[in-house]
């Protein structure tokens, strides 16, 4: 059972933040889970009426309050366009911890969660055995994209395709780094996030590459995890805190000038959740780390003055780029990604219509709800291909994930890149090494 205490104080928060909604249903012209299904349970506004009266509708049916609740891929997209400026992510995220610690978390998320992702030494060796036998399991099925589905009938999987776990993580690649301050007078610190370093190594290779090349040292501690992004969604607060405090205590003793990383899922989770969600003795700590953290592109672009290519080409492969809702909608950024793409004269930028429409992925709520996750991430399709491209690029790992799937199962020959890995391949051309 959660602590109490801590269950009261964000209940107090919870409440004096509904106030502020004002119930206009601007929510609804932006919200992609609602233009699917046209149900107002599933718009925030429906949400929030909903958790005005939680305590009493937790007595009554919590299980039904809870599925609402996880209806929702917390993409931002209400809250950058509420008019009231009503956090809506805070309160769902704080909602859900209520929800949580009054019910209990379900039998396999605890699992997975206080088992596996609150102990990032154990994690990567399981995920690592994971590795080794993966093969046996699924079969390549878009060369181009990169992905492969399961070769037999899979609940889990269902008709998924994916991309497959790295050979070799990068946590093996490169175990950890601490290099000083070279030309630029710069030193950042490296948060790998679990993706990149399981799933898309090459992107932290990129970044660590134009960081050698633009003279900026290094730090990278050792056996990093998660974020905790995946616990606090689910209501788990407990495995929150402890991989906050865990990061906390490795950053902390270093010196340097910037955390970086090349997740916006991870950026957004550290700048944002952390300071707000944390327990009240990480707090402080937190939030003085959350001050210093940049995404990779906004750092080179922003503090370093990356650049590659003096003169941009006219001509190239085509390239579009999605805009993550981590990073459009809840940090602002948007322009320094497309500022590393065209400074690489190789590639054309072409944007594509709704380049920060929700590709629909939601971590767990790709899980939960894949055909409607499904659905979302089709129309994202269709906005890639009509651009006629042959790289689509994007910031944020789980979206290259969801886009990934929807253009192999489409049938499309579109690779999927991280700008930095463009941005790299104007000094080093592509990477020899395959995820």
């Amino acid at each position: 059972m959660a602590d109490i205490r801590e269950l009261r104080r964000l209940m107090r928060q919870l409440e004096d933040q509904l106030v502020v909604c004002m119930r206009c249903g601007m929510c609804q012209a932006v919200c992609p889970v609602f233009a699917q299904t046209g149900r107002e349970a599933d718009v925030a506004r429906g949400k929030l009426v909903l958790l005005d009266g939680l305590m009493q509708e937790m007595l009554n049916d919590p299980e039904a309050v809870r599925e609402r609740l996880q209806r929702c891929l917390l993409c931002g997209s209400c809250a950058a366009n509420c008019p009231s400026g009503v956090n809506v992510l805070d309160i769902f995220l704080k909602a859900r911890a209520i929800l949580a610690g009054y019910l209990g978390l379900p039998p396999l998320k605890k699992a997975v969660f206080r088992r596996l992702l609150a102990h990032p030494q154990t994690l990567d060796r399981v995920v690592e055995f994971g590795a080794v036998f993966q093969k046996l399991f699924t079969r390549p099925v878009n060369e181009i994209v990169g992905t492969s589905c399961a070769r037999f009938a899979s609940p889990l999987l269902a008709d998924r395709h994916f991309r497959t776990l790295a050979a070799v993580p990068l946590h093996r690649r490169c175990p950890s780094l601490n290099t000083p301050a070279g030309a630029s007078g710069l030193k950042v610190g490296f948060f790998v996030g679990c993706l990149i370093d399981k799933i898309f190594p090459s992107a932290a290779e990129a970044a660590l590459r134009v960081l050698e090349h633009h003279g900026v040292g290094v730090f990278l501690p050792e056996a990093q995890g998660c974020c905790g992004i995946p616990a606090v969604s689910s209501g788990d607060t407990r495995t929150f805190n402890e991989l906050v405090r865990y990061h906390l205590d490795k950053f902390d003793s270093a010196e340097f000038d910037v955390l970086v990383t090349c997740c916006a899922t991870c950026t957004s989770t550290i700048k944002k959740i952390w300071p707000s969600l944390c327990s009240e003795d990480l707090t402080a700590r937190a939030a003085a780390l959350a001050a210093r953290t940049m995404d990779i592109s906004q750092f080179l672009v922003q503090r370093v003055k990356a650049s590659a290519a003096p003169v941009p080409s006219a001509a190239g492969r085509i390239v579009t780029f999605h805009d993550s809702c981590h990073l459009k909608k809840s940090l602002g950024v948007s322009a320094e990604p497309r500022d590393l793409i065209r400074a690489n004269p190789g590639y054309t930028l072409k944007e594509m219509a709704g380049a920060d429409d929700c590709c629909g992925m939601g971590g767990s709520f790709n899980l939960e709800h894949y055909g409607l996750s499904a659905r979302i991430g089709r129309l994202k399709r269709d906005s890639i291909a009509s651009t006629g491209c042959s790289v689509v690029a994007t910031g944020c790992p789980a979206c290259m994930l969801q886009i990934s799937d929807m253009l192999s199962q489409a049938g499309d020959r579109i690779a999927v890149k991280h700008p930095i890995e463009i941005f790299a391949e104007s000094f080093y051309g592509t990477s020899p090494k395959k995820d």
